[in-house]
């Protein structure tokens, strides 16, 4: 499985980084505080995500402002901004309708997204989320003692200030997995802007907005979090009409591979989207033009030749052209890409539809 790395640009003007693996119905993970896109493919702590999530669904993911590969300036980040910055990566790979994953705090953008966009959003799944910011909930002394930590050690040769974020985050983590999240926060990002995206991150408050939401959306969260108290959990599943609560028997933030709780984590998920056993369209569409991506739109709506020739006021021949070049990179066959366009109808109720143009 292979991951294809492309970048876009946000309303501001900033490059944002994004990827793109897998194959099946498109799930979108919301990006949180602290990503690198190359980083976490073949990390220890990231990649039992990607791979196991990757197997049924094609997974967009992306670097926040400020993190990764995309541009280290942050602007000033806010509810607005991170919205929009979603709307940017799912509108550069053309995505009409899908579901949402939102991890920790990107759960509070998921669900501002959702509520400004329930035609797009055809489910949603979050964990260690919450509804409002530490500030919002009576913790401003220990939101100013992290960033302390952030400004004190976070490039030091001595990571001791690092281990309290992998404390934090992976109590239960082996020794490898502590080590490499305590060099992912250095590699991927600066002190300073860590320290201004955790206290834009306390700002949070999308409890007027959880009510709008009209997705159908499962709530999960680990009942010892040291990050996000379960009870703020709960509160987001209270606030999200007819939301699904699952709490999990963990204490890590971030759930690992060898833990019983990732295996049910799992589970939930994939029984909650009830994932489409058709066959999936390979991600090497990221690698299609848009001219291409067109026929292959209409193919996916069960048109002939002649009829998308019609439509696009082109010759029969020129279409057949872009169905060879359109099949050698998917690496498929004729037959086999007609099966793989039509997996582009990723909901039960909805045209075959995937790209929109």
């Amino acid at each position: 499985m292979k991951q294809h790395v492309r970048f876009c640009t946000a309303r501001d003007g900033l490059r944002l980084a994004y990827a793109v693996h897998g194959s099946g119905p498109p799930l979108v993970r919301v990006a949180t505080w602290l990503s690198h896109l190359e980083l976490e493919w073949e990390s220890p702590v990231w990649r039992h995500w990607l791979k196991q999530l990757g197997d049924r669904h094609t997974v967009v993911r992306y670097d926040e402002r400020g993190c990764g590969l995309s541009d280290t300036n942050i602007g000033d980040p806010s509810v607005d901004v991170w919205v929009g910055d979603l709307e940017t990566v799912v509108d550069a790979v053309g995505l009409e309708r899908f579901a949402l994953l939102g991890v920790s705090q990107a759960a509070a953008v998921a669900v501002a997204y959702a509520a400004r966009h329930p035609d797009r959003v055809s489910r949603m799944v979050l964990y260690g989320g919450y509804a409002r910011g530490r500030r919002f909930r009576g913790e401003d002394s220990e939101e100013e003692a992290i960033i302390a930590a952030i400004r004190a050690g976070w490039t030091a040769p001595n990571p001791a200030f690092r281990r309290m974020f992998s404390m934090l985050f992976l109590p239960n983590g082996t020794p490898e997995q502590m080590a490499w999240y305590e060099d992912l926060l250095w590699r991927s990002t600066t002190a300073e802007a860590a320290a201004a995206l955790y206290r834009g991150r306390g700002g949070l408050n999308v409890c007027d907005l959880a009510p709008q939401v009209r997705a159908r959306t499962l709530v999960m969260h680990a009942r010892d979090d040291r990050v996000v108290p379960v009870q703020e959990g709960r509160l987001l599943a209270t606030l999200i009409p007819d939301a699904q609560f699952v709490l999990l028997d963990s204490a890590n933030h971030i759930l690992l591979e060898q833990e019983p709780a990732w295996d049910v984590f799992l589970a939930e998920i994939e029984a909650f989207l009830g994932t489409d056993a058709r066959p999936g369209l390979p991600v090497a569409v990221a690698g299609l033009s848009s001219r291409e991506l067109e026929v292959l739109r209409l193919v996916s709506e069960g048109l002939t030749n002649q009829s998308i020739a019609d439509r696009m006021c082109l010759s029969v021949r020129t279409v057949e052209r872009h169905l060879t070049n359109i099949y050698a990179k998917l690496q498929v066959s004729g037959k086999a890409g007609r099966a793989a366009a039509a997996a582009l109808s990723v909901q039960r109720d909805e045209p075959p539809r995937f790209f929109s143009r």
